[in-house]
């Protein structure tokens, strides 16, 4: 079984992506900016950025039915790796208990310069 989540983006069908893609029992989601339903970006820092996405990371798991104790995999891509601890707390307090495997990923600028982090997501039921 294979099924596609969008995000309503025009990006996903210029890029051709999909915001989620399931497969049997595992979700995979593309890296998330903070980029709110606007398109601006939400919050300056590294943790408030982080804590966004979060959230609408939980959304994405809850629209397939996943939660995040159902997350296996993290990644964290951070234009400034110095604001690693900023990043890390904000999943931190998401993940705590769940402890997923997780990858911290020092990236150049995105193309959108105020969007200092993107994570990606793994969940398996």
């Amino acid at each position: 079984m294979r099924k596609i989540y969008g995000s309503g983006s025009s990006w996903e069908k210029t890029l051709g992506y999909s915001r989620a893609v399931q497969v049997n029992d595992t979700l995979y989601i593309s890296a998330t900016s903070a980029a709110g339903p606007d398109g601006t970006v939400v919050g300056e820092g590294f943790y408030e950025q982080s804590a966004y996405i979060l959230s609408k990371l939980e959304a994405v798991l809850a629209e397939a039915g996943f939660s995040f104790a159902d997350v296996v995999q993290s990644k964290i891509y951070l234009t400034d790796i110095s604001a690693w601890e900023e990043a890390g707390r904000a999943h931190g307090e998401v993940f705590g208990e769940i402890r997923p495997t997780m990858a911290l990923v020092h990236v150049l600028p995105f193309l959108d310069a105020a969007m200092k982090v993107e994570i990606e997501l793994v969940a398996q039921r």
